[in-house]
């Protein structure tokens, strides 16, 4: 397949394989994200990890100081004081046998599940559904919590919460925010997940851990990053 024009002119600004200092890798995934809409930047990382062992996967959850850019539409599963208690915190939708009838009718019009753990009897019957979307409450993903813990989770994830995780091939895909965002404000968001990267290293990891990192915005080119100075990036605390 051939690449556009402007695709091509964006590639230009990119030497394919030279790794960039992670401030010049921000600066350039942001300056080749050409058209006239605002891209989602991402950061791409390969791993030596071998994800058939249970103990060399890697899932964990970052909160971007700037948060993703992004709108993000919550659900939460609870009844009673939890469903009062999402409501009054902004949740988008808040229900429990009325909301899994719809999720069993086909509707998924949301971008993150929340459950409270009484309700995860009922919600692991949409397995088939909200697995393979990626939208299935789950421990790991910290997003099944106790209804007085809702406010602070549903804050968070509007802020900028984000899940990552190792896919088969052993890469993990995050998003750093928007290509409007500053220079400053996506390095500071990738400083954050790089930190919590390193802390989710698993106990498993053998040899190198972070073989490969690139930062790409949604239809530029990927731009490489030297992988010991991203490592040696210091997160601010938000």
């Amino acid at each position: 397949m051939g690449h556009g024009k402007k695709y091509l002119e964006a590639a230009k600004l990119v030497e394919r394989n030279k790794e960039y200092s992670p401030q010049e890798a921000v600066a350039l995934a942001k300056k080749s994200a050409y058209g006239k809409f605002n891209q989602t930047v991402e950061a791409h990382f390969k791993t030596g990890l071998d994800v058939k062992q249970a103990d060399q996967q890697v899932r964990g959850v970052v909160l971007l100081p700037h948060g993703t850019g992004k709108v993000v539409r919550i659900l939460v599963f609870a009844e009673g004081d939890g469903a009062r208690l999402a409501q009054e915190a902004g949740a988008d939708f808040v229900g429990a046998d009325d909301v899994i009838k719809q999720i069993e009718g086909g509707w998924t019009d949301f971008d993150v599940a929340i459950a409270t753990p009484q309700l995860m009897g009922k919600v692991g019957r949409l397995g088939k559904v909200l697995g393979p979307r990626g939208l299935m409450p789950s421990p790991k993903a910290g997003t099944i919590v106790p209804p007085d813990q809702l406010p602070q989770l549903i804050k968070e994830t509007r802020l900028g919460r984000v899940e990552f995780k190792t896919d088969k091939t052993g890469g993990i895909h995050s998003i750093i925010g928007k290509s409007g965002f500053t220079e400053e404000q996506l390095l500071e968001n990738f400083a954050a997940l790089m930190d919590a990267l390193l802390r989710a290293k698993p106990s498993g990891a053998k040899g190198v851990y972070l073989k490969k990192i690139s930062l790409a915005s949604t239809m530029g080119p990927g731009v490489r990053v030297e992988v010991n100075a991203a490592q040696n990036l210091k997160a601010h605390a938000a």
